[in-house]
């Protein structure tokens, strides 16, 4: 496992205090579906990718958006999955913040609207997932690479086992790479960081995120590898790359993924932000932020058959902690 300590920015940290302090003034967010109007209205602030076209289209049955850069790789693309607990979040509200990952991977990306729960539980959403990752298969895409963020995030590593281990038997291209920020990759809450970062995270609580599983589970066990992916076989994965802040709740959650895929001799790169919070990448003010957003696009680009470039850091990294 390649670990990456990012120290804080100075300029970041005036940026993280105005938001605790903004988020201070206003109650706990509760996952519910009365709260997906105020959830997509968030997300969708963030700027909007120069040189991107975006379009409404249905892949695999499932319906989404496309985000393409005007130079896109030819035969690649990626399936972005967003998140919001599998109760909030759309394919319309990501575009923007999937168009910043998709120019800068210059790859066209497909934003999966898979269904949410309460109104449709587990499986759906994997179910989805999976059905769209066949539509880009069937569609000539070459190279297939997943990205994506919090539940969104865990959604994409759980479609990451089910696509590499259907693509065995050559009814699909296999997928060359994953992405993600802050994933939710175990639904039964046993990471230490719930407790340890308990103070820190002003984002997320156990008691809501315990709420949300419920609802997208009902009576099923949440060691379900398909909706946990740390409980899933993790033997012959393609390239993961994971970005998680350090003081989420969510963070042993990247940190045990990323162990798990290094202990099945797989290859796991965890970048690990000082001062950061759940899916930082979203707010551009971020010097932290862009660099994040910089390395995802690198990674998944290289792997999509691009040449990476590495870009130029400001001395803020600590390899191999």
């Amino acid at each position: 496992m390649n670990t990456t300590y990012h120290r804080e920015y100075p300029s970041d940290k005036t940026v993280m205090q105005a938001m605790r302090t903004e988020l201070g003034l206003h109650p706990a967010f509760e996952f519910g579906p009365e709260a997906r109007p105020i959830f997509d209205e968030l997300i969708a602030k963030v700027p909007t990718a120069k040189g991107v076209d975006y379009e409404a289209a249905v892949i695999g049955g499932v319906p989404g958006w496309w985000c393409r850069p005007s130079d896109a790789v030819d035969s690649g693309a990626i399936l972005y999955l967003h998140g919001g607990a599998y109760i909030l979040g759309s394919a319309s509200a990501y575009r923007n913040f999937a168009g910043q990952i998709a120019v800068r991977a210059k790859s066209a990306t497909f934003i999966a609207d898979y269904r949410l729960a309460p109104e449709h539980r587990f499986p759906g959403a994997v179910d989805d997932a999976l059905a769209a990752y066949h539509g880009l298969s069937e569609a000539g895409y070459s190279s297939v690479a997943l990205a994506g963020d919090s539940a969104g995030g865990g959604l994409a590593l759980s479609l990451l086992s089910l696509a590499t281990a259907e693509s065995r038997n050559g009814s699909i291209v296999r997928p060359v790479a994953a992405a993600v920020m802050s994933p939710w990759t175990d639904l039964a809450l046993t990471g230490n960081s719930f407790e340890s970062r308990s103070t820190a995270d002003p984002l997320l609580t156990r008691d809501a995120l315990e709420k949300a599983a419920k609802l997208y589970l009902g009576e099923q066990d949440p060691l379900d590898p398909h909706a946990s992916p740390l409980y899933a076989d993790l033997t012959g994965l393609p390239p993961v790359l994971l970005h998680v802040g350090e003081e989420e709740i969510l963070l042993d959650d990247s940190r045990r993924f990323a162990e798990r895929i290094s202990s099945v001799c797989g290859v796991a790169h965890l970048s690990v932000w000082q001062g950061m919070v759940h899916v930082f990448p979203s707010n551009l003010e971020l010097q932290a932020a862009r660099e994040a957003l910089e390395d995802i696009g690198n990674f998944l680009y290289s792997h999509l058959g691009g040449v990476t470039i590495e870009p130029q850091r400001s001395g803020n990294k600590v390899i191999g902690i």
